[in-house]
């Protein structure tokens, strides 16, 4: 009597190492950069922030009837105001928004993880004329 015996053989294992080599292989590229993106969409969120503070901050001065250089006060945060939108200072803009933790601010500026990374930030700059202000991002920093 032989004694059968079942299992893989040295071959058939190898492919299947071969294979999953190459699967890790292609799909390693498109989780890689998760973090750059994560920066990046960070920075997206803060430029939706501070337009939306300023928006929010611009739109309690009109429903008060106030000058567009008075202060408004939002969630007990009095912010500094110019032509209508906060201004680009501790005062202005870090007063308005609620939560910027992640950023260090410099003045309208900023930065994401207390700029260790330069080139990752958004700017705000303070509204001229009235008209609404500016924010822009840098990601190339991310």
């Amino acid at each position: 009597m032989s004694k059968q015996q079942s299992g893989f053989t040295l071959i058939e294992l190898v492919i299947v190492i071969v294979i999953l080599g190459l699967l890790a292989a292609t799909a390693l590229p498109r989780f890689s950069n998760l973090t750059a993106d994560a920066r990046i969409a960070t920075v997206n969120g803060m430029r939706g922030a501070l337009q939306s503070a300023a928006t929010i901050a611009h739109a309690t001065q009109l429903a008060q009837s106030l000058a567009s250089s008075a202060s408004v006060t939002l969630e007990g945060q009095v912010v500094t105001m110019s032509g209508g939108y906060p201004t680009a200072d501790a005062a202005g803009t870090q007063a308005a928004l609620a939560d910027y933790s992640g950023f260090t601010p410099t003045g309208g500026r900023f930065d994401k993880d207390g700029g260790t990374s330069p080139n990752c930030a958004a700017t705000y700059a303070a509204s001229v004329g009235g008209a609404f202000p500016s924010v822009t991002i840098a990601t190339s920093g991310c």
